[in-house]
């Protein structure tokens, strides 16, 4: 057993007042006691239970190891002066509902940033003000509403778990009590009179009574719990009902058996809550073989710069980062692992992470963490953590990039889902009251079959099913959205922007000519240790073809979105980019995209790029004119505007000469006329406009184009692809109406008979996770077809 400290009280596990075994040690001195799992350390830290002596309120001192700053660190992803951001491990987590919850937990604590759920791993990403809530707090408040985390320090990680077969044991007693008490119940069922088991009759019902008291109070725990914990908060969840009718079908069926007035309903109650534990069992071995978490944009064609042990520089891929690579990150690129800086002077931007602007100045030495920008020339760090891609995609998920993305689908099945509540308790308690006067023998098994047979797990199912299933084949295709909204929005464009450089346009295949005077070797080096810096497509691919050089440390270096880039090295100065931003004019109309270069200002020539278009570009605009507003809105010249008429539809409207904030305005312009706007670009000088528009899609070619401007991120192998994801996400739509209107049916057909008092609580029982199946099932089965049509 290694070294352990009770972090209530910091007593060391030597002294006498400590005692502890293989699994567990009690601290006599605040009463608590930990569970186990490391043998090397007291690293796990999940459940603080009440210890011989201890009082009732000593549980509110569960959370006191969170006061511990060193454990803190460890759970936290992110730490600044003001902001903090963790992770944790949610076990509770099993509908949309749960989701609409931990997503708002800001209007419970407007501290709370954002809080974004990540259903197949259950867990919640939280982002808060540490000023004026701490994680100890926030871990409180989760717990309050019914959603404890489960937290584990094994390793210094968040989420290592042991498997949870809770449900498997609830699901085991609430089946054999089942069994047994449907099987006590038989004489009851044909009424067997005149035989000896008619003496026995009230022993027979004693012991139906016994067999569903841990049906009610083990098995069923969960929806008493939640609804309690979701009322005390005021949230009306959908758990709410459901232990409702728990409630009066025990209380009812207790009272026949204590005044002898029948056997009761305690067969409808155990098989109401052996159905409703199979139903979330299936539902949760479906979410496990569908696999939608966000694991798999592990994909991601985003690249990053290592720099090889003999000073090579070579792009990887960034889940293939390991901890003591060296990296080289450019100006405008992002980090995308936690980091110490070795080289270069940083100016991190963390807006991606906290929705702060301000850039803050990192020293030699300084840990920078992933998710920071880099705003000035390139820098040098050491990787101390390997790349998470489920954190880039928290990141990329960041409600700081959606204010003006409405998630309006979403929200539409939460209102549904709260509005549905709400109907079936006045449809069960108006419909009880009528059966009360007319024939009160039915009002109970009217009031419980209402409240099981219209739950609205299959109307909240929907969505998360459909969209998640649909993202996941997307993502094996090379297309990846980062959330289920961009299938919504894209379902909803109308007109489609392209820009031309880097994304209707190869940049592996471009040809690049020079002409103009000859550059020295001093002038070759400074011109490719500026051009290191820069991220642009043209700077990328002028760098790979210029000759070695040795590489200088650059004094300043500063780019000018859609104008260049300019640098000083000791003396000497460049400039690079646009004719005008270098100083060079000319009569002459240059017809082709080309970049210009200056040093100590004087005007040294022009390096002509020669671009080659995309493969089945000119069949991707044919198939798209028919119903979409097709325009081309480029930064460079008009050079290309006879090849590209020639190549597209004759209504495509072509745009020359724009700059950044160009594009924007002209994506706002046409908002404001009504057009839902898709735009596609580079990720780079693209940045405001796939902000701007309803859905801003990246084309990559295996550079560092993450961003968290843009919606998705489409490999430029499957460029051509394009229309295709846009027709499946309208079909998506379309199989989510169907869902709505096949629960809908199935929910009125049900109430008709709950109502009427002709459908028992057991038939309605097994019906509810039945109509949930259904769902799934038509969903699964709809959007993998659309994914077989996408191949």
């Amino acid at each position: 057993m290694g070294h352990k400290t009770c972090f209530h009280c910091g007593l060391d596990a030597t002294s006498s007042e400590i005692t502890y075994d293989k699994k567990s040690f009690c601290c006599h001195g605040c009463k608590t006691v930990y569970e186990i799992f490391s043998v090397n350390d007291l690293t796990c830290y999940y459940d603080l239970q009440e210890a011989a002596g201890a009082k009732p309120s000593d549980i509110e001192g569960k959370y006191n190891f969170l006061d511990n700053k060193k454990i803190v660190e460890s759970l936290l992803e992110f730490n600044d002066e003001k902001t903090q951001i963790a992770t944790l491990y949610i076990p509770h987590i099993h509908c949309s509902s749960c989701i609409w919850i931990l997503e708002n937990l800001n209007k419970l604590n407007p501290t709370i940033q954002s809080s974004i759920v990540n259903f197949g791993k259950k867990t919640v990403r939280i982002t808060y003000n540490n000023e004026s809530v701490s994680l100890k707090e926030v871990v409180k408040l989760l717990s309050s509403i019914g959603y404890e985390p489960f937290i584990c320090l094994d390793d210094y990680s968040v989420g290592k778990k042991n498997t949870d077969r809770s449900l498997i044991y609830k699901l085991g007693f609430a089946g054999f009590a089942f069994g047994n008490i449907m099987f006590l119940s038989f004489p009851e069922y044909f009424q067997v009179s005149g035989f000896w088991i008619e003496t026995y009759a009230p022993l027979f019902r004693w012991l139906m009574f016994t067999f569903s008291l841990p049906v009610v109070f083990y098995s069923a725990q969960d929806y008493f719990i939640s609804a309690y914990k979701g009322l005390r908060s005021n949230i009306l969840n959908i758990d709410v009902p459901i232990a409702l009718g728990v409630s009066v079908l025990f209380l009812r069926s207790t009272a026949e058996i204590i005044f002898n007035w029948g056997t009761g309903f305690f067969d409808s109650l155990s098989g109401l809550i052996f159905f409703l534990l199979l139903g979330k069992f299936f539902q949760q071995k479906t979410y496990n073989f569908l696999s939608f978490e966000r694991d798999y944009k592990s994909y991601f064609p985003i690249g990053i710069t290592k720099i090889t042990s003999d000073n090579k520089e070579e792009s990887i891929q960034v889940y293939d980062i390991k901890k003591g690579d060296r990296l080289l990150i450019r100006n405008e690129e992002l980090i995308p692992v936690d980091c110490i800086l070795i080289n270069g002077n940083a100016r991190i931007d963390y807006s991606f992470v906290t929705g702060e602007s301000e850039a803050v100045s990192k020293q030699s030495g300084d840990k920078l963490f992933a998710g920071g920008k880099q705003l000035h020339s390139s820098i040098e760090v050491d990787v101390i953590k390997t790349v998470e891609q489920s954190y880039l995609t928290q990141l990329w998920s960041n409600d700081v990039f959606n204010k003006n993305k409405e998630d309006s689908f979403t929200t539409l099945t939460n209102k549904i889902s709260k509005q549905f509540t709400i109907t079936v308790l006045s449809i069960a308690v108006i419909a009880t009251l009528f059966w009360f006067f007319v024939d009160a023998s039915k009002a109970w098994n009217v009031f419980t079959a209402v409240l099981i047979i219209a739950c609205p797990c299959a109307i909240a199912l929907a969505a998360p099913f459909t969209f998640g299933n649909l993202l996941r084949i997307f993502g094996k295709l090379k297309f990846y959205a980062k959330n289920a909204s961009v299938i919504e929005q894209l379902a909803a464009i109308d007109t489609i922007i392209f820009d031309k450089t880097g994304t209707i346009t190869a940049n592996k295949e471009t040809a690049i000519d020079y002409e103009g005077l000859i550059l020295s070797n001093d002038e070759e080096s400074l011109l490719k240790s500026t051009l290191r810096n820069s991220n642009h497509p043209l700077s990328r691919s002028l760098y790979s073809l210029l000759n070695a050089h040795n590489i200088v440390v650059l004094d300043s270096y500063q780019e000018h979105i859609g104008k260049g880039i300019e640098a000083q090295h000791h003396r000497d100065s460049i400039k690079i980019g646009s004719a005008p931003f270098v100083g060079f004019s000319s009569k002459t109309l240059t017809l082709n995209t080309a970049v210009h270069v200056s040093t100590n200002n004087q005007y040294k020539g022009k390096f002509t790029f020669y671009n080659k278009y995309r493969k089945g570009l000119s069949k991707l605009f044919n198939a798209l004119k028919k119903n979409y507003d097709l325009v081309i809105l480029s930064g460079d010249n008009a050079g290309e505007q006879e090849n590209l008429s020639k190549l597209l539809p004759a209504k495509t409207k072509l745009f020359f000469n724009q700059k950044p904030e160009d594009k924007l305005e002209y994506i706002k312009h046409h908002q404001n006329s009504g057009a839902k706007v898709l735009m596609i670009g580079d990720g780079l000088n693209d940045a405001g406009a796939l902000a701007q528009s309803q859905v801003g899609i990246a084309v990559s070619e295996n550079v560092n184009v993450f961003s968290p401007a843009c919606d998705a991120i489409l490999d430029a192998t499957k460029f051509n692809k394009l229309h295709h994801f846009i027709k499946a996400s309208k079909s998506a739509i379309n199989i989510i109406k169907w869902s709505f209107v096949l629960s809908f049916i199935y929910n009125s057909i049900g109430l008709y008979f709950a109502v009427t008092g002709q459908l028992a609580p057991v038939i309605a029982a097994i019906l509810m996770p039945l109509s949930s199946i259904s769902i799934v099932v038509f969903t699964t089965i709809c959007t993998n077809v659309l994914g077989k049509k996408l191949k």
